[in-house]
């Protein structure tokens, strides 16, 4: 079957830029037709690399082309709402690197940004497309837990803060750039993964601690200018009493953590656990039947391969940017990654307002507190 062509220009050529080009590069009927980036030595590299005819430095020639359908944003963490914004004025779609922003009020103007141009805005959340969410959901909306009422959102690195360790650009270390560090930089996906299993955004109160105390290359350290956290600790409650527990490590004495988990009335499921990349755990149904407490486990590939088979555009739910451009094309409606990816920032921004004021906080204080950290284009 032909699909309808999505003409794209990608804004930022640096890590993610280039991963969203690979993407892009495998899925029918995307085509990048113009990058920017203020390297323009590095931006004609990677325009002849990935065969985009048109290149520039500045963000508003780009914008101002009128053949361009959407506009996908790879920049950091400040600079997602004023590059979001200029694009949906400009009759864009726009599709943004997570976290949906640097703080809550930016995401939210985002958010409001999108309603207001009646475009579509849809944040990377890469979490939400993995085999074991759509796992995890099947069995929620099959009532096969029952009554939710908790989820943990556990992230793990052993080591793995970026420059300090050894990767990575010290952009990631620094409040000014990136707004956060473990938090903002893994926690959102498995807190944004959580809230889609939950079904829930609504947010009442948080409790957060941020942690910065592993010992790290003291050279690099002056360097990067580090004083963002490497661990993150957070309990949140949603509406109707649901509620939420944090760990978020980018550096930790630990050999590992469990993964996440939902808990029910009728069952639970614990989520794959991750070490380096690499699955060291599988996911797991729990429940009682006849009197029997069952451990299952569930065979994801097998679940993969029948509904790709059996259920139409099950393709457009295998990856962020493929059901992007599925949601472009009228294929499938756009999951609501902007309000997720946005009340997951609320969460965020309520850990490092509690872990100030030393208190539980409650969202209407998060909201009033939260200041725009984008950086003037």
């Amino acid at each position: 079957m032909e699909y309808a062509k999505i003409r794209i220009g990608v804004i930022g050529t640096g890590i993610i830029g280039k991963a969203h080009l690979d993407q892009y590069a495998a899925i029918e009927g995307a085509e990048v037709v113009a990058l920017c980036d203020i390297n323009e030595q590095e931006a004609r590299r990677v325009a002849d690399k990935y065969g985009v005819a048109h290149v520039y430095t500045d963000y508003k020639d780009l914008l101002a082309r009128d053949d361009i359908d959407a506009v996908d944003v790879c920049l950091h963490n400040n600079f997602h709402a004023p590059l979001t914004i200029a694009a949906l004025q400009a009759g864009k779609h726009v599709y943004c690197e997570k976290p949906i922003a640097g703080s809550y009020y930016d995401g939210k103007a985002m958010v409001d940004a999108a309603k207001e141009y009646g475009k579509k805005l849809h944040i990377q959340l890469s979490t939400l497309y993995k085999k074991e969410t759509k796992a995890a959901k099947a069995l929620i909306d099959g009532g096969q837990l029952g009554k939710l009422f908790h989820a943990r959102s556990n992230g793990f690195r052993r080591r793995g803060r970026p420059y300090v360790d050894g990767f990575g650009t010290a952009y990631f270390t620094k409040k000014a750039s990136a707004g956060g560090g473990a938090l903002l930089d893994m926690g959102v996906y498995h807190i944004a993964q959580m809230l889609y299993l939950l079904g829930e955004t609504e947010v009442e109160r948080v409790t957060g601690k941020l942690i910065q105390e592993m010992d790290m290359d003291e050279g690099r350290r002056a360097e990067s200018g580090f004083d963002v956290e490497e661990l993150a600790l957070g309990f949140v409650t949603l509406r109707n009493g649901l509620t939420l527990d944090i760990f978020e490590a980018w550096a930790v004495n630990l050999g590992g953590v469990e993964g996440s988990s939902i808990m029910g009335s009728k069952g639970g499921i614990r989520l794959p656990s991750y070490h380096s990349g690499e699955m060291t755990s599988d996911i797991t149904f729990h429940t009682t039947v006849a009197d029997i407490d069952l451990d299952s486990k569930i065979d994801l590939n097998r679940m993969d391969i029948r509904w790709h088979r059996m259920r139409d555009n099950e393709e457009a739910y295998d990856s962020s940017q493929k059901h992007w451009i599925a949601a472009l094309q009228g294929r499938v409606e756009l999951m609501p990654t902007a309000e997720i990816a946005l009340a997951t920032m609320l969460i965020s921004e309520g850990l490092y307002l509690s872990d100030s004021l030393g208190r539980e906080t409650t969202a209407a204080e998060i909201v009033a507190a939260s200041r725009s950290l984008s950086i003037p284009l």
